[in-house]
């Protein structure tokens, strides 16, 4: 065997191990159409989650997070779904694990911790804030100690979750190419690699449609142009 093909099989199979698991790939699935509102699919997704074993409350969690990309009344809406679906699968004797919840949780100072943590998730640390966020002092505070502190402190997904969460959304969502691109680059400082970003937006393709998904690819594009190797 040639040392280009042993090479060749050693990329496939880091790859391979890369690739998003089923549960991640129904946290996309769901995140997705509840952005977009698709509720037939979401109900069919819901359901194909909890059986590729995420937890009642992971999805709960989902949910939550994604108001703050795509709105409450999505939000709202996916989570009466939710219990809808819920309500069938119980009457089908299917019993669901409800899991883990988030730890209580106290911020002495929001602000402050919702500024550290965008700092951790954009690699870069902000002096004062600039554009939109100086422009409307209210949007900086409201992002940094509701979404930042409030949501992010959440212990019971990780950074690289929430931000797989939100990549789906914004992927699925039209008119947010500039919101995709800084939370690909965030997702990436999470973990998140470039073949499992690939796999987010293949499922674009199948649960929304090839126009987002082939933005999505031209977006990955540019935040892999920028960042160092």
């Amino acid at each position: 065997m040639s040392c280009l093909t042993v090479a060749s099989a050693a990329q496939q199979k880091k790859n391979n191990m890369e690739k998003l698991d089923k549960k991640e790939q129904q946290i996309v699935d769901i995140s997705a159409l509840a952005a977009i509102g698709n509720i037939p699919k979401l109900k069919e997704s819901l359901n194909m989650g909890m059986d590729a074993g995420l937890t009642v409350n992971e999805i709960k969690e989902t949910l939550v997070q994604l108001y703050a990309y795509c709105g409450f009344p999505r939000s709202l809406n996916a989570i009466n779904v939710f219990i809808v679906v819920l309500d069938e699968r119980k009457a089908k004797g299917i019993i669901d694990i409800e899991g883990k919840t988030s730890s209580d949780l106290y911020l002495a100072d929001k602000y402050q911790s919702g500024k550290n943590n965008l700092q951790i998730l954009t690699g870069m640390e902000e002096k004062k804030p600039s554009g939109a966020n100086a422009f409307v002092p209210a949007i900086d505070v409201f992002l940094k100690e509701h979404l930042f502190a409030d949501i992010f402190n959440r212990d019971l997904l990780s950074f690289k979750m929430r931000e797989l969460i939100t990549i789906s959304a914004l992927a699925a969502m039209t008119g947010v190419a500039p919101q995709l691109q800084a939370h690909i680059g965030m997702g990436m400082n999470t973990g998140i690699t470039e073949v499992e970003l690939k796999d987010v937006f293949e499922l674009i393709d199948k649960s929304i449609n090839t126009i987002q998904g082939d933005l999505a690819r031209e977006t990955l594009a540019k935040v892999l142009s920028t960042r160092k190797p």
